[in-house]
C-alpha cells in the first residue's frame, strides 16, 4: 500500500475509534421546543454537538445527547459541546437496567394515589409499566413486565383485560411500588392493546406495547427509539431523569 494511502486508512480508522469510543457525543436529538422557533425544531431532529442552535426571545429547546437532557431557554446561540453541567449517563445506565422481579421500595412516597405530591415521583425504570400512565410502551422485551406506582399506601389491586379477551388482575402489596405482571396468563406482544381499571374507579385507561427489536444504548439514539414509537410517556421520564444543572 502506498504510504499516502496507508496514512489516509489509518486516519479514518483513527477518526472512527473516536466516534465510537464510549461516551463520544456527535449528536443529540430534540425532545420538546416551544416559543417561535419550535416549527424549526421538531421532535426527533438530531442536532450535532457542535452545530450553532439560535433561538429567539420565548424559545425553550430541550434536547438529550450523550451525556444527558440539556434545556436551552431565551434568545441566543448555542452549541451543544459549549453547555456546562455534569453528565448524567450513570442515571441513565440505571434508568436502562433491566431488572429482576424483586420488590421495590426506594424512593416511592407514602400517600394517597392522585396526591399532587406523588405525581412528581419518577419511576426507577424506563421499563416500568406507570399505572398512572400508561398509554403506548415500549418493552426491552416480554419475559418480564412490570407495573410501577408512585405511592406505596395500601394495597391496590388493578384489573387488566386484553382487547382481544383474557383479563388478570395485578396487586400491590402495602409498601411496594412494584408488582409483577404474569405473562403466562395473559401474554404480552408487539401491538397487544390492554385496558386498566384502577381502585380508585373511573374509566379504564389504554396501554398498547410495542416490543423493540434491539435497544439503543447510547441516550440519544434511545430517544430517537422512544419517538419513532411513540412512546411518549417513556421519552417524557428519559427526559427528566437525565436533566443536566447548568453550571
Amino acid at each position: 500500500m502506498p504510504l499516502p494511502t496507508r496514512r489516509i486508512v489509518v486516519a479514518a480508522i483513527a477518526a472512527a475509534g473516536c466516534l465510537l469510543a464510549p461516551g463520544a457525543v456527535s449528536a443529540g436529538v430534540v425532545v420538546a421546543a416551544s416559543g417561535p422557533s419550535a416549527g424549526s425544531f421538531p421532535v426527533g431532529k438530531k442536532i450535532g454537538d457542535s452545530e450553532r442552535i439560535v433561538l429567539r426571545a420565548g424559545d425553550t429547546l430541550t434536547v438529550l445527547d450523550g451525556n444527558g437532557t440539556r434545556v436551552l431557554r431565551g434568545a441566543g446561540t448555542y452549541s451543544l459541546n459549549q453547555q456546562a453541567g455534569a453528565s448524567q449517563r450513570s442515571t441513565f445506565a440505571v434508568l436502562t437496567e433491566r431488572r429482576s422481579a424483586q420488590r421495590v421500595r426506594t424512593g416511592a412516597v407514602r400517600c394517597p394515589e392522585g396526591d399532587a405530591s406523588c405525581a412528581s415521583q419518577l419511576s426507577p425504570s424506563l421499563w416500568y409499566v406507570d399505572v398512572a400512565q400508561p398509554g403506548k410502551f415500549c418493552l426491552a422485551g416480554t419475559e418480564r413486565v412490570r407495573l410501577w406506582r408512585a405511592s406505596i399506601e395500601g394495597d391496590a389491586t388493578y384489573l387488566l383485560r386484553a382487547d382481544g379477551g383474557g383479563s388478570h388482575t395485578v396487586t400491590f402489596a402495602d409498601g411496594d411500588s412494584l408488582a409483577p405482571w404474569d405473562t403466562k396468563i395473559l401474554p404480552v406482544s408487539n401491538g397487544a392493546v390492554f385496558h386498566i381499571a384502577g381502585p380508585a374507579g373511573g374509566p379504564d385507561k389504554e396501554l398498547s406495547f410495542v416490543v423493540l427489536d434491539t435497544v439503543a444504548d447510547e441516550p440519544e439514539a434511545l430517544a430517537a427509539q422512544l419517538i419513532e414509537n411513540g412512546c411518549t410517556r417513556q421519552l417524557e421520564l428519559l427526559s427528566e431523569a437525565t436533566l443536566i444543572a447548568d453550571g
